[in-house]
């Protein structure tokens, strides 16, 4: 039997976005786990590295031979493979090739419902070494690379030049060339510290090698965990705002870091916050101080890419950048509190929005009907949210959101403030792109939420009617997360809306026609965000699919439908419904039947039938209240007690008769059941454990 090894596969590189980083890090890892089994392969876990200047992937358990197997390759649809004279097509042909087989010796097989053409094909046993080369090759090239760059005078592209490639089997290097680079077993250091190559004897010295004497801490984790320490260190008595995102990116900037404590002069905290830590954090990657109050401190602290004795230098040059960004910022916010919030309004015309969708100004004039719409709808004050409708896109005008593009809204909000506006105004404009991110909180007050929503609808519903797609990978108007951010403002601000009509009212905002076949896709590209948001929470896919079916478009009380049958599918009633929902749905199925009339009481001959259509009935009754309270968790229960009824009238009662008249009254009776059970949802979409599995 085989042996087996570790294998390293280590990229060097240019510096890396710092966005990047991670991402490749962990896609390499992926990558060439799912590639190894693929050539025969299979390994172990593989444990990814990443640093600015290095992308490496280990793979523990690697065989050190592939044995003989038999492959089946998939080739073209057998419903494209041949013309009309009955021919193959060139595709079969070239496919027939590639295999080495002629065409009559492929096979038909079947995959995800549709019929190929297919081919077996044997595979000799082989050492490992001679097939890494293409695993390792095949994982580089589907790596989800935002960028990609050429360089020099040569074709290869990746997202930066490649300077050295480690690619190591146990003590063995195998010999290929990666991105235009031979593989050899020597890494390279801190750039600065350890430019040198570092030799490796084995995998396995891979992090010690880098840590000492490279300088360099290879493992993103460790790198993050001791960042964290030295921070947590260096701030003392102070509280540090350790903030994810800003955490991630300086992790993923240095790969030795030090922690170098700043001041600046105190009167710039007379700033609003929000101006500070955005010149600290999103302009210098600081990580700013506060008090034992929870206030600002005039100190923050920075992460170096580099370890030396005399950090004095280092503290001084961070300083030095710091003030004049403060000054800049002092100066606009001084110079912008010279003018109201509205007199920027007029201003606002010159402002494109989007193609066909008018100015700026034009928008704020639509917020202003929409959302006074939206509060009417959502029981919030009317003349609140119209005021910071029409004032919500004048920061755009001045001069510290033109410094700071990431303070639209938070500026207005100040700035209305600073003019007199009600409090319900200005946190309606400072909260109304929110939430901006992943992660971000939605609006707090009422009339924010609602501005908020109104904003974003009227973007959807605009972008949407210039042409633009809601489907695809790319998204340059950030749709998908304007979408999301509707959802949860309605879910977790509770709610109850109809989306439908909400989007019928923002595409009306265009033009009177601008509605017409519009509605229907812009829902259900919205509530599809829904589908990972839940995911992520560890709502089942077939309890999402089980709501949607039933088109719910008041996305809280879509939610509360998710959450009463995801609790309800662990309790023991949940089988014997769900199993009832398949049954009735398999029969009808069988007698193609789409619709039918109410059941005809005096064509049921049988007590089974008559006692299922008379707790029906009772049911039905006792379920409107229910439904009406949105009590979804006791619908379902009462739901289930219909169990013993149903269980009784299939036992007892052949459906499928051979008496039209009984047979056609027999499934208009399971209809009547259905459409009752879909209320809810659709039931007969969750699986049923194995054992119980019919029809």
């Amino acid at each position: 039997m085989a042996g087996q090894r570790e294998l390293l596969l280590e990229l060097g590189l240019e510096e890396l976005p710092s966005s990047a980083v991670r991402p490749l890090g962990e896609a390499l890892a992926a990558e060439l786990a799912r590639a190894l089994p693929r050539h025969g392969l299979a390994c172990g876990p593989v444990q990814w590295y990443a640093t600015p200047r290095r992308l490496a992937a280990m793979a523990a358990d690697v065989p050190e031979r592939r044995e003989g197997r038999e492959r089946l390759r998939r080739g073209p649809p057998v419903s494209r493979a041949y013309d009309e004279t009955g021919r193959p097509t060139a595709a079969v042909l070239g496919f027939a090739r590639s295999c080495g087989v002629p065409p009559e010796r492929l096979e038909t097989i079947e995959a995800d419902g549709e019929e190929y053409l297919g081919c077996r094909i044997k595979e000799p046993e082989c050492a490992a070494a001679a097939l890494l080369p293409e695993a390792v090759a095949e994982s580089i090239r589907r790596l989800p690379l935002p960028k990609r760059m050429r360089w020099g005078s040569g074709e290869i592209e990746f997202i930066r030049p490649v300077h050295w490639a480690v690619l190591l089997f146990g003590e063995e290097v195998v010999e290929t060339e990666i991105l235009g680079c031979p593989t050899g077993r020597h890494t390279r250091g801190h750039r600065f510290h350890r430019p040198e190559t570092i030799p490796l004897a084995r995998p396995a010295d891979y992090v010690t090698a880098l840590r000492e004497p490279g300088r360099v801490l290879a493992d993103y984790a460790e790198r993050r965990a001791r960042i964290v320490k030295l921070l947590t260190q260096a701030a003392g008595d102070a509280k540090l705002d350790l903030d994810d995102v800003l955490l991630e990116e300086v992790t993923s900037l240095v790969e030795w870091p030090t922690v170098i404590a700043g001041a600046f002069p105190e009167r710039y905290l007379e700033l609003p916050e929000e101006v500070l830590t955005m010149v600290l954090c999103a302009h210098q990657r600081y990580f700013p101080l506060r008090g034992a109050d929870g206030q600002l401190l005039p100190s923050f602290l920075s992460v170096a890419n580099v370890a030396v004795a005399d950090l004095e230098h280092i503290r001084r040059g961070n300083e030095r950048v710091i003030v004049p960004r403060l000054r800049d910022a002092e100066f606009f916010w001084r110079r912008d509190r010279k003018r109201s919030l509205s007199a920027y309004r007029e201003g606002l015309k010159e402002l494109a929005f989007h193609r066909g969708a008018g100015s700026i100004f034009d928008k704020s004039e639509r917020l202003e009907r929409l959302a006074a719409w939206l509060s009417d709808r959502l029981g919030q004050p009317t003349d609140p949210v119209r005021r910071a409708a029409v004032l919500c896109k004048c920061d755009l005008l001045t001069e510290i959101v033109g410094e700071f593009p990431g303070l639209q809204g938070i500026a207005g909000g100040y700035l209305a403030r600073h003019g007199g506006e009600a409090v319900e105004v200005a946190e309606a404009i400072g909260e109304h792109y929110r939430p901006a991110y992943a992660g971000d909180a939605i609006p707090a007050s009422g009339p924010g939420r609602v501005l908020a929503l109104a904003d974003k609808l009227d973007s959807i519903a605009g972008i949407y009617r210039s042409g633009s797609a809601l489907t695809g990978e790319k998204d340059p108007y950030a749709l998908r997360r304007s979408a999301l951010a509707c959802l949860r403002i309605l879910i977790e601000g509770e709610l109850f809306l109809d989306l439908d009509a909400a989007l019928e009212r923002a595409l009306g905002g265009y033009g009177r026609d601008a509605g017409r076949d519009a509605r229907e896709p812009i829902l259900r590209f919205m509530l599809e965000r829904l589908r990972a948001w839940y995911q992520e929470r560890g709502i089942d896919p077939e309890t999402f699919e089980a709501v949607s079916a039933v088109r719910v478009t008041e996305p809280l009380d879509f939610h509360r439908r998710i959450e009463a049958l995801a609790r309800f599918r662990h309790e023991p009633e949940a089988e014997s419904l769900v199993a009832a929902n398949k049954r009735i749905r398999n029969i009808l199925r069988q007698a193609k039947v789409t619709g039918s009339d109410a059941p005809d009481p005096h064509l049921m001959s049988d007590a089974a039938e008559r006692n299922l259509a008379r707790r029906h009935d009772e049911v039905e009754r006792e379920l409107r209240p229910l439904l009406e309270a949105r009590d979804y968790s006791g619908a379902l229960h009462r739901l289930a007690q219909l169990q013993g009824a149903v269980d009784r009238f299939f036992d007892e009662v052949l459906v499928l008769c051979e008496d039209r008249k009984l047979r056609a009254n027999r499934l208009a009776l399971l209809s009547r059941f259905r459409a009752t059970f879909n209320r809810l949802a659709d039931l007969s979409l969750l699986s049923l454990p194995a054992a119980d599995r019919k029809n």
